[in-house]
């Protein structure tokens, strides 16, 4: 069996009634994976190169916009299907799968929530990631309560004026297109609206790339709106509906990080069975050593755990199951934590060697580590689940 074969196999768990066509989308991912990423990742990370080529190359295959109807550029798939993919093209860097689902969260939203001419104006070209988009909704101030955002969009006849910081933003200063959560109410979420935001708007500007550690194969910046003056129609939705919309993004882009996640420590553990079948000590194969193969055991159970969970998810979300939210926040939290975990003790199996960069191994943890971070933290992953536990009881 290769270890391509391997993966896709690996990929089809969790998931018991996966489709012939979804089965050829993992496989298909996974050549890209092995053939484009993985054997730039390593010096990607190290000269904090953005491989914007390489997007448009994913996007060839109809990964730059997966769920955007077919009618507006798309590919039309379901979450299930989106799982597969950011977990096959982790196989290859995280981190560029990462910013992948980022954007394809972004075209989501302008298809999903915008008119025919917002749609018309910019679902083609990020569909072909000839134009990239980034999410705008942190600031310095407002990290894990987003409701609290201080961003201001005031009304001025057909214009709308933005001014704040937006922190943390993936991709910025090199995509085309912001998706920007703005208050233009008063305080909590019912203030909050949603606009789209250009790079070439006048006032608008990015803070010095961040020095990260990891995920340093995409930019990471400060969005600065300084007075940026937008036409109305560039707002998204009413006014006041934007917190929901940027909710609803999320639901889908937890299970996008959680999946990277997944493909991440999934090749982390194929490489750790490679290496452990190379090595010897003491006479014999270190995988010929029991605990050495019960680690393996424990760390494939948990991530077909994690798996099943993020499919569950996914399935939901695709139903509009009013569970959706608490599941994706459960899946993001598990999935993220799990492939971090199973990463570091792919490092630890390697030896001296997981911590030099040449093998890739530390990169992996380290990509792997703001999972738990972004996409609201996993501690407010808790705060979700605990309150769909705890309604029925208020």
């Amino acid at each position: 069996m290769t270890a391509m074969t391997s993966l896709t196999g690996t990929l089809a768990q969790g998931q018991l009634t996966l489709t012939k066509d979804q089965l050829a989308l993992a496989e298909v991912t996974l050549d890209f994976a092995e053939e484009h990423l993985a054997p730039h990742a390593v010096a990607w990370d190290r000269d904090k190169h953005f491989p914007v080529d390489v997007l448009r190359k994913a996007a060839a295959l109809g990964l730059g916009g997966v769920y955007v109807r077919e009618e507006h550029g798309g590919s039309g798939l379901g979450r299930t299907d989106g799982t597969l993919v950011f977990e096959a093209l982790a196989t290859g860097c995280p981190s560029i799968a990462g910013y992948l689902s980022i954007h394809n969260m972004v075209a989501w939203m302008i298809d999903r929530y915008g008119d025919e001419n917002q749609r018309a104006r910019w679902l083609p070209g990020l569909c072909a990631a000839e134009t990239l988009g980034s999410y705008c909704l942190t600031e310095p101030g407002a990290g894990s309560d987003a409701a609290a955002l201080r961003t201001r969009a005031e009304r001025d006849g057909d214009h709308y004026v933005l001014t704040g910081v937006k922190q943390f933003i993936s991709g910025a200063g090199t995509s085309q297109v912001y998706v920007v959560m703005a208050r233009t109410g008063g305080e909590g979420p019912g203030g909050v609206s949603a606009f789209v935001v250009e790079r070439d708007d006048a006032g608008l500007s990015f803070g010095a790339d961040e020095r990260k550690m990891g995920w340093n194969a995409q930019p990471t910046r400060q969005v600065l709106l300084d007075g940026v003056r937008i036409p109305a129609d560039r707002r998204l939705g009413a006014e006041g509906e934007g917190f929901r919309i940027a909710m609803n993004g999320l639901n889908g882009g937890r299970l996008g990080i959680a999946a990277c996640s997944l493909g991440g420590a999934q090749s982390a553990l194929h490489r750790s069975i490679a290496h452990l079948a190379d090595r010897e000590a003491f006479g014999a194969r270190l995988l010929d050593a029991q605990a050495l193969r019960f680690r393996l055991a424990d760390m494939a159970t948990e991530l077909s755990a994690a798996r099943a969970l993020v499919r569950q998810a996914a399935d939901a979300l695709d139903r509009s199951d009013p569970r959706a939210p608490e599941l994706c926040a459960m899946a993001k939290r598990f999935a993220t934590d799990t492939g971090y975990s199973v990463a570091d003790r792919a490092l630890q199996l390697h030896g001296g060697y997981g911590y030099l960069s040449e093998y890739g191994i530390e990169k992996i943890v380290r990509d792997l580590r703001v999972h738990q971070i972004l996409e609201g933290t996993n501690e407010i992953m808790r705060v979700i689940v605990a309150r769909g536990l705890t309604e029925a009881v208020r």
